[in-house]
């Protein structure tokens, strides 16, 4: 049987947060509402969602904030929803924590279509985490080793706790190796989508991958200058940087 997919809304608009509810709904999910940032931030506590839609103007705790204390505990998925069209708020939420993000009025049809492309992207278990898989062999480089099967990347012997979109992106770059991967390619990798499918990226897609792999490369200690994990070809997109032995 499978189980229920949980959501988990935060927003303080009447009218939205039943749209964005009846969306969710409609996608199979157990939907559960909060209208304030700490009301939110205690339910994603409580519930442990899979998915969190997260308006950036609550009354009483910004969006921003919101999201980094959900990130302290949970690996949800969160999508922004902001009626400020300004990229420095995108970024900021993305940098918090956020994985996507929504400029009000959206359409219904997108929402839905985001919310199912991340759900089709595998989620750690406690399962997984505890019963290794001879099939899915860890990939080591430069002493960090990931677990494809269980989601976990260690470094000296310690887990680092990155979001999904985090770990899907460090995954994408260790399968290619030495293959320059575009941010184009990147988007569509987080869309769940074949690097060869010719869908529609946009310039805040690719900013987007932009902030996520920043993140990543913080939570790694890595550098840009003399990289150890993600090398930036400039102006086109990223790949894994050298063998620690063949420097």
């Amino acid at each position: 049987m499978n189980e229920v997919r949980v959501g988990l809304v935060i927003e303080d608009d009447q009218d939205i947060r039943e749209l964005v509810r009846v969306v969710l709904s409609q996608a199979g999910f157990d939907v559960h509402t909060a209208s304030t940032g700490s009301a939110g931030v205690m339910s994603a506590r409580e519930l442990n969602p899979d998915v969190i839609t997260l308006d950036l103007g609550l009354p009483d705790i910004d969006g921003f904030e919101v999201a980094r204390q959900i990130r302290k505990s949970s690996d949800a998925y969160i999508i922004m929803l902001t009626a400020r069209a300004e990229e420095l708020d995108t970024l900021m939420g993305l940098e918090a924590g956020g994985d996507d993000y929504l400029t009000k009025p959206f359409r219904p049809r997108e929402l839905r279509a985001r919310v199912e492309a991340m759900m089709r992207r595998p989620r750690a278990s406690s399962d997984t985490r505890s019963v290794p898989d001879e099939a899915d062999p860890e990939m080591a480089h430069n002493g960090l080793s990931v677990s494809a099967g269980s989601r976990t990347a260690v470094l000296n012997g310690k887990e680092l706790k990155l979001t999904r979109t985090e770990f899907d992106l460090l995954l994408a770059l260790l399968e290619t190796g030495r293959i320059v991967r575009t941010k184009a390619d990147l988007a569509r990798r987080l869309r769940n989508e074949p690097y060869d499918v010719g869908s529609y990226v946009s310039d805040a897609d690719e900013r987007a991958v932009e902030v996520h792999m920043g993140n990543l490369r913080k939570k790694l200690g890595d550098s840009i200058q003399a990289p150890r994990w993600l090398e930036t070809v400039r102006g086109v997109g990223y790949r894994l940087a050298p063998s620690a032995q063949n420097n």
